[in-house]
């Protein structure tokens, strides 16, 4: 059993060879493996937003300072965090070799590097948005963002980070409404059935809201080491942008009306969540469907003869499977013994493991390693390849009951404002209890636990009862927990 989660995150990370520390601090190194993670992430995500219309952009990285400043509530919420360019030059001293910025080279407007895009994009979108005809107006971006991090951790909270960002335009409040909770229903679809990990929708409240939104949607999940993880979230910016950059349409009936705006963004935070859903003391373990190798494929060979038969018997195999659509690698470094290969790729989270040794190639069998559960047993070579798309199915649903079973049981319904401490202290997890709907609260719980309010559950029955710290009435329930 994993006793310092915390350190395991860090270690497996980097023994797994998903990233590593830059040399910029709170900025990462995806390595190739880490990237596979994403590429399968993001494609996936991609066909989905395609799938509803949605079309892909690129927007500048540079934001002039002056554009931040036309939203009051999205420039105060940023301010902490902004990355700021002042100068475009660079002066060399020939006798100290000390680099520093030209001052003869001082911008006239400091631009920022982008936390976020709203601002550059409305700016855009009042050239691209003339009439109703040119509505809604769905877009998406993938790009990197910067937010200067003082507490960075590899994945869950880096400095610079990889996303997408979705920017609408609507003709109306309730389509773009509409929008904000169609983009939530994906990230949750996506989150559930493709990284096999539980969320629960909500809304955030108004302190937790994305500065400049008028609601927040979100999915949150909980972690092996009983911490919340905001994994996504979809925004109904009402028409804050669209007034801040004077964005209009003409109606059919000749009007001029301001549209109505949503974003959205899900980001490399993802795999820093299914690290911490899934994985054990022997490393990660890799939902199949975002899993780069499915099946790694181990040759065992005592003599020369024995290897090119074992190896060749593999490749064979590793045809199959790929004209199956199964990603497969065959492992033959002559480097390390089999044991240590079979260490690596559990370690790497590979979902199947198959041996062939010279046995095997006798018995035409083929020895099979599932990771999510170490079962080991021997097939035919004929029963692997028509089963091998059931055994990936099954882990992959196994893995998400698995995470929904974990999370219930450090799901906690508390009554009592000292239970909750106890509980936030000891062993994390989601505190769900009533709270009286006022900032006030929200704000002396977090100062006093550490917990924030991660969401209101949007799929729950309303049920009245009294606040867990004031004991004033509250309409519903809400989920505390300390976070990521």
């Amino acid at each position: 059993m994993v006793k310092d989660w915390s350190e395991w995150y860090q270690e497996i990370i980097q023994k797994a060879g998903l990233a590593e520390h830059s040399p910029v601090r709170g900025c990462m190194t995806i390595k190739p493996y880490g990237w596979a993670i994403w590429e399968l992430m993001r494609d996936r995500l991609d066909a989905a937003f395609k799938a509803t219309g949605h079309q892909n952009a690129y927007f500048p990285l540079f934001i002039p300072l002056s554009f931040l400043a036309k939203e009051a509530q999205h420039v105060e919420g940023f301010a902490q965090e902004c990355a700021v360019v002042t100068h475009y030059r660079i002066k060399t001293d020939p006798e100290t070799r000390a680099v520093t910025p030209d001052p003869e080279a001082e911008l006239e407007e400091p631009l920022v590097v982008r936390p976020t895009s709203e601002t550059i994009i409305w700016s855009t979108f009042r050239e691209w948005i003339q009439s109703y005809r040119d509505l809604p107006l769905l877009i998406n971006q993938w790009a990197n963002v910067v937010r200067w991090e003082k507490r960075p951790r590899l994945f869950l909270r880096t400095t610079e980070f990889l996303w997408q960002e979705g920017h609408t335009a609507h003709a109306t409040a309730e389509e773009a409404l509409e929008e904000a909770r169609r983009m939530l229903d994906i990230y949750a679809e996506f989150a559930e059935q493709v990284l096999a990990i539980p969320v629960i929708k909500g809304r955030k409240t108004p302190s937790e809201r994305f500065a400049g939104a008028v609601e927040t949607f979100t999915i949150e999940t909980l972690l092996v080491d009983g911490k919340a993880l905001q994994a996504g979230t979809s925004h109904f910016l009402g028409q804050n942008f669209a007034k801040a950059f004077d964005v209009k349409y003409l109606t059919a009936e000749n009007k001029l009306e301001y549209v109505w705006a949503t974003s959205w963004g899900v980001s490399t935070r993802l795999i820093g969540a299914l690290i911490l859903s899934h994985g054990d003391e022997k490393g990660l373990i890799l939902p199949p469907q975002v899993a780069p190798i499915q099946v790694v494929i181990i040759p065992v060979w005592k003599s020369t003869e024995e290897q090119t038969q074992t190896t060749q018997k593999a490749h064979e195999l590793a045809r199959k499977l790929t004209d199956l659509g199964v990603r497969v690698k065959v492992d033959t470094d002559p480097h390390h013994r089999p044991g240590w290969k079979y260490n690596e790729w559990e370690l790497r989270g590979v979902p199947v493991r198959m041996v062939v040794g010279p046995r095997d190639l006798a018995a035409a069998t083929v020895e099979v390693a599932f990771r999510h559960n170490g079962e080991k047993r021997s097939v035919s070579e004929g029963e692997a390849l028509a089963e091998i798309k059931k055994w990936l199915d099954t882990i992959q649903r196994t893995l998400y009951a698995r995470a929904k079973a974990r999370i219930e049981h450090q799901t906690h319904w508390v009554e009592d404002y000292a239970r909750m401490r106890e509980i936030l202290e000891e062993s994390g997890g989601f505190v769900v209890a009533h709270w009286d709907g006022t900032a006030e609260t929200e704000a002396a719980i977090k100062a006093e636990t550490g917990a924030t309010i991660r969401c209101i559950p949007l799929d729950w029955k309303e049920e009245p009862g009294k606040c867990i710290y004031t004991g004033r009435p509250s309409a519903g329930r809400v989920l505390f927990a300390k976070a990521y």
